[in-house]
């Protein structure tokens, strides 16, 4: 998948659990778990909002675009 989400990255850099995180943003555990393995399909800009106003963040900080290496 092309879009790298780095949320492990930025709660480790705020010394934040995930647990901590989703209470502050009121989503369950497991989306957070979810959405840090990258095993979602889309999120909510309220979220991502939500996110980055509790991490002190830019959205840029937490997705990154790396498209794929063709084979040949």
């Amino acid at each position: 998948m092309p879009i790298i989400v780095n949320l492990d990255v930025m709660l480790a850099k705020r010394k934040m659990r995930s647990k901590e995180l989703a209470e502050r943003i009121d989503i369950t555990e497991q989306n957070i778990s979810l959405l840090k393995s990258g095993k979602v399909k889309g999120i909510r800009f309220e979220t991502l909002e939500k996110i980055c106003q509790v991490l002190d963040c830019q959205p840029g900080d937490l997705l990154v675009f790396e498209p794929e290496v063709e084979s040949q």
